[in-house]
């Protein structure tokens, strides 16, 4: 591949479950994040409190950030980020639980093949932070 058709951004999916064992740690971590958060508006910090105490999910979301995931990789920039998190109903013995039950066509566009395929705008609905 020549340089000048090689894109420099590149798309970065990760799907993770992630199984919660103390409710009310996690909910701590995350009331803790925001108080200590000297950014957050007050109007915000209130909305924020509120939304983890009453979500597993929703603290989930405020404590993961995708930067974290590449903030040590050399040579690359995060340059926007989107994340969501959602409770679900999860059985690990389930075909439809196996790494690559939608490979055919998933809701990014992908036909599975690895590649980008030019759709989209880089940015999909979630409950995380935009671009850094």
């Amino acid at each position: 591949m020549s340089t000048e058709k090689t894109s420099r951004f590149v798309r970065v999916r990760v799907d993770l479950v992630v199984e919660v064992h103390d409710p009310d740690e996690l909910t701590s971590a995350a009331v803790g994040r925001i108080e200590d958060d000297p950014e957050l508006p007050d109007a915000e910090r209130v909305h924020a409190r509120s939304a983890v105490t009453e979500d597993t999910a929703e603290a989930i979301a405020y404590l993961v950030d995708p930067f974290d995931l590449v903030s040590e990789v050399p040579g690359v920039e995060l340059q926007q980020a989107s994340w969501s998190t959602e409770q679900i109903d999860y059985d690990p013995g389930s075909p439809e639980w196996g790494p690559y039950e939608d490979d055919d066509e998933d809701e990014y566009g992908d036909d599975g093949d690895g590649g980008d395929d030019g759709e989209g705008d880089g940015e999909e609905a979630g409950t995380g932070t935009g671009a850094r």
